[in-house]
């Protein structure tokens, strides 16, 4: 098939973390096309010769897959491994062991993660950094837009397309991390019609003498009848929670669109935010590590840092983004990392894949060899009360001006911040974020207090500057 090449993409697809944007408005096959005819040779100028790609079960993606990958192969002499229809971690998982077992293959995994069903993307990555993110992203949209306007459609095939069957990998790489104790559990997992469809069943079928699943919205549907794919929002697992009370399970699993991202529901139906998911594997691994920093991302409870200090460990507060997370994991050489948005990074048995499957099953593990239920893993912990993550809509061109002027408020007014990521400005009775979003058009917020009050007073201050 022709593809046009586009020379006047819409420069508000290139994010934070990656080139995300509406299907059939800001990304279509010709654009897909024209960014693969200079992918090819951007990581040809990097030395590579073969990438591989990945599709999520989006209606979209395979029509993105085709024009991608025709532009990959007649930008250059490269070979693209063809996975198919894979999660992210699948992918992430092919990047490493259909290479050398140690470093990442570039390669594009074509999802929009967890946003709506109109959208779709492409995470990209050019080396083995991973998933490009921040000014490497910028720098590849200017390579693009230079690449468009000399490029001709000549439609001469330079490279060739493998195909590649990685499931039964994937599979055993999990088996052989997991060690189930003597506990059977019970346990809900929903995969909201999203990609994760495709492999939960096989995954829990590995352990099913130990575990016994009750599967939950497990049928492939890019149209996500059931609800939004993202289990960091709580209104999303409202179905999860009522299957673990009718059902007497010890927990529930809720994974997002493209299966990298995890929620958990504890035995008496109440959500657990993964700052409090990271104090339970904190409370597991810390004595088993050798590196006893932890890193975890802006958005998260003083809650996790205080118990990680109580550990004997160092909290490490960074920046929101399975981007930036990932590579500062390998950088740090940390054992564990997390973020709110349910990206949870083990390195100690693990090879820093952000899986939500995966996940799930290490919550799964340590229950097995306790008689402790979710809810008792979380006793004793310093309680504060906060909000969940606020989202505001606000324009791309708008919301990082909103930050500066959040910014300027709080250097004003003497607070301490931390501006890594948005401002994170710090009390003595708590704390506020406010951040402009990477992934869509929104200014994203939490707050937190020593009581009730505290969080309110704190809340109201910002709100008030956000015109909310």
């Amino acid at each position: 098939m022709k593809y046009e090449i586009i020379k006047n993409i819409n420069p508000n697809i290139y994010r934070g973390y990656d080139i995300r944007g509406i299907y059939g408005n800001d990304l279509d096959e010709n654009i897909a096309y024209t960014i693969g005819l200079a992918y090819a040779k951007y990581i040809k100028n990097n030395g590579y010769t073969k990438c591989v790609i990945g599709r999520d079960n989006r209606s979209s993606s395979m029509p993105l897959f085709k024009a991608l990958v025709q532009g990959i192969i007649e930008g250059e002499n490269i070979e693209v491994i063809d996975i198919g229809l894979c999660t992210t971690p699948m992918y992430y998982y092919a990047q490493i062991f259909l290479n050398d077992g140690k470093n990442i293959m570039p390669g594009i995994m074509i999802t929009a993660s967890h946003n709506p069903k109109e959208y779709n993307g492409l995470k990209i990555s050019f080396n083995d950094f991973g998933n490009a993110c921040g000014d490497m992203i910028q720098d590849f949209r200017k390579f693009v837009e230079e690449n468009s306007k000399s490029e001709k459609n000549n439609n001469e095939v330079k490279g060739n397309i493998i195909k590649e069957d990685i499931k039964d990998g994937y599979l055993n790489l999990i088996k052989d991390s997991i060690k189930l104790g003597n506990r059977k559990i019970k346990v809900v997992v929903d995969t909201a019609n999203g990609t994760a469809s495709i492999i939960a069943k096989d995954v829990f079928d590995m352990f099913k003498d130990k575990v016994e699943l009750i599967p939950l919205y497990m049928e492939s549907d890019s149209n996500f009848p059931n609800h939004h794919p993202d289990p960091s929002v709580e209104e999303n697992n409202a179905d999860l929670k009522k299957a673990v009370l009718e059902n007497k399970a010890d927990l529930g699993i809720g994974i997002d669109g493209d299966g990298d991202r995890v929620g958990i529901i504890d035995e008496n139906g109440k959500m657990v935010f993964i700052d409090y998911y990271a104090i339970i594997i904190w409370r597991n691994i810390m004595d088993k590590v050798s590196n006893k920093k932890a890193l975890f991302d802006v958005k998260c409870t003083k809650s996790l840092a205080d118990e990680i200090i109580k550990l004997g460990g160092e909290p490490v507060c960074y920046r929101t983004g399975n981007s930036y997370m990932k590579a500062k994991m390998k950088e740090g050489d940390f054992s564990f990392g997390s973020e709110l948005s349910g990206h949870v990074f083990f390195r100690d048995k693990w090879p820093n894949i952000d899986d939500g499957l995966y996940a799930g099953l290490r919550l799964i593990e340590i229950l097995s060899n306790t008689d402790k239920s979710v809810s008792g893993l979380l006793e004793g912990i310093n309680k504060y009360y906060s909000t969940p993550e606020i989202k505001f809509v606000s324009s791309d061109d708008e919301k990082f001006k909103v930050i500066e002027k959040i910014k300027e408020y709080c250097v004003n007014k003497g607070y301490k911040i931390n501006d890594i990521d948005g401002v994170r400005a710090e009390f003595d009775n708590g704390w506020a974020l406010v951040r402009a979003s990477n992934t869509g058009p929104n200014i994203t917020a939490r707050f937190e207090g020593k009581t009730k009050e505290d969080m309110k007073k704190i809340q109201d201050e910002f709100m008030k500057l956000l015109n909310i």
